[in-house]
């Protein structure tokens, strides 16, 4: 049975309520060691007492997701004289800002003019419900070595 600390290879769909695939990851397994909070934290919660040869459905609230989706106020307008002149810009990419305490936020260009830039402090994903359908290939106790990976940012 999968616990924390363990080293899980799967493989995973993920759609909205409607049956849009959102993600997949294919024929390619993602490796996770449970309890390192590097998936949302209801599929983290799902794998824990599962085993390998498992399939399973969830449904993931987006509360266990990519949170609730945040007010109007999380938009933000920049002048594009306010950006580096040299930044290629594309909706829907990821940058960091910091916000009022110097701390990093991601933010996402939601919009974009001749004149202005448009980011969201939400993630694209915030108040979906998520559809998993999820595989597991393997589970085994992590090494100290892929927890050390995995605890400098590295996947196992």
């Amino acid at each position: 049975m999968i616990q924390d600390g363990d080293l899980v290879s799967f493989r995973y769909s993920i759609s909205d309520s409607d049956g849009l695939l959102i993600d997949s990851s294919g024929d390619t397994p993602v490796k996770h060691i449970c309890g390192a909070h590097t998936l949302v934290p209801g599929l983290e919660r799902a794998l824990i007492g599962r085993a390998a040869g498992d399939r399973f459905n969830i449904q993931v609230a987006p509360a266990y997701g990519y949170g609730e989706r945040l007010t109007n106020d999380s938009q933000l307008t920049v002048p594009r004289t306010d950006l580096p002149k040299d930044m290629p810009l594309e909706v829907g990419m990821l940058l960091m800002l910091e916000d009022d305490a110097g701390e990093p936020m991601p933010v996402w260009l939601v919009g974009l003019t001749d004149t202005t830039a448009v980011f969201d402090a939400n993630h694209p994903l915030a108040g979906v419900t998520l559809h998993f359908d999820v595989e597991v290939l393997e589970a085994r106790p992590a090494t100290s070595a892929e927890k050390h990976r995995t605890f400098m940012g590295i996947a196992p």
